[in-house]
């Protein structure tokens, strides 16, 4: 290689990058996800030795063989600081990787506040610095890093956008090829994202969150003024609008106002559709891939509901070409398997019948 071509070999694949859309076949990877919500994330020890049988080869090839293809591994900032979790997390996505399923690893603070201190925004990148030559080690195909999970950024997505491009300038530098996972702001749902403008760069996925109707999905859980053993009777979907209020006969007034607020909004696998098909047609029209990196109903919630919601979620995102991630393997929005999982493979049949169609369980 030339002298000059090596001094801009990195601004070269910077610029081939930002020309060049996701691989079709990185896109094949990221159809079928599942969040391991507690392996690096408020870990129940810093043991590396513990860390590496958080989840066992045999319970990640039983995913893989069930159909999933990608696992979205969330990591707290403050863990890269230790040589010894470090290696841990390369250890983990080894494992991933050898079972040929994709690893989206995502940088997922739990007290940061970047929309207005510095020393985080820092932090941020000061995070990457470390985190993305780790992933370098990795194969491109099957590795994909998330800049950030759930920004808040509410009503300032042009701030976020900046600080996320920032960040993926970063992160580009050090990894050339690999597809890498932008979302938008506020807690990455659907809004921020109809809020964002793309960025230049193509070679990324954006990423969105669903939990609509939270009344439903976490039986209200940002309020402690509400009786949740009655909201774990809600109906998906809600087809007798009469029906789903009577719920609200014996309630207190705080539970009956979410009762009736929820029954009244009418969600039905078709109202989840049109949710999804608005980020679908964001990214149609800005010619961007699109992610659902997260949903899930707490298992709280009656059976036939939750797998019905679920189900729902599912099948709009497969409608839309939409890869999509439960969230998560081992929390109660989804499999809620104990902690840690090690190698069992019992996963709940209801919640696997609404994820997969039985063509692909019968495999």
């Amino acid at each position: 290689m030339t002298g000059w071509l090596r001094r801009f070999a990195p601004l070269l694949a910077v610029l081939l990058c930002a020309a060049a859309g996701p691989p079709a076949e990185r896109l094949a990877v990221l159809q079928r996800g599942i969040n391991i919500t507690n392996w690096f994330r408020f870990p129940a020890s810093h043991d590396p030795a513990a860390l590496h049988g958080y989840v066992g080869d045999n319970a990640l090839e039983h995913l893989r063989r069930i159909g999933f293809t990608f696992v979205r591994l969330p990591v707290q900032p403050e863990l890269l600081a230790d040589a010894s979790m470090r290696d841990a997390l390369q250890a983990a996505i080894a494992r991933i990787e050898r079972q040929r399923l994709g690893a989206l690893v995502v940088l997922h603070p739990p007290a940061w506040h970047l929309e207005t201190s510095e020393a985080d925004r820092a932090a941020l990148l000061a995070s990457w610095r470390v985190l993305a030559p780790l992933l370098g080690r990795f194969d491109p195909a099957l590795t994909f890093p998330e800049l950030l999970n759930e920004p808040v950024f509410a009503n300032a997505a042009d701030v976020w956008r900046g600080l996320q491009h920032q960040v993926l300038m970063q992160v580009r530098r050090a990894l050339p090829p690999n597809t890498i996972v932008l979302t938008g702001n506020t807690w990455g749902g659907i809004d921020g994202l109809l809020a964002m403008v793309p960025d230049a760069d193509s070679n990324v996925v954006y990423s969105v969150h669903l939990y609509e109707p939270a009344e439903l999905t976490s039986l209200a859980a940002w309020r402690s003024d509400v009786d949740r053993t009655l909201l774990e009777r809600l109906p998906f979907p809600v087809a007798d609008v009469a029906a789903c209020e009577a719920l609200a006969e014996s309630a207190d007034s705080a539970t009956g106002g979410v009762i009736g607020f929820y029954c009244r909004e009418r969600w039905d696998a078709a109202r989840v559709a049109a949710r999804i098909d608005a980020a679908a047609g964001w990214a149609r029209a800005n010619g961007t891939a699109l992610l659902a990196g997260e949903f899930g109903a707490t298992v709280r919630l009656n059976a036939p509901a939750r797998q019905a919601w679920l189900a729902a979620v599912r099948r709009a995102c497969e409608h839309a070409s939409i890869g999509w991630a439960l969230w998560g393997y081992d929390d109660i929005m989804g499999f809620a398997m104990p902690r840690p999982p090690h190698d069992r493979t019992d996963l709940d049949p209801g919640t696997l019948r609404a994820l997969f169609p039985a063509a692909i369980l019968q495999k």
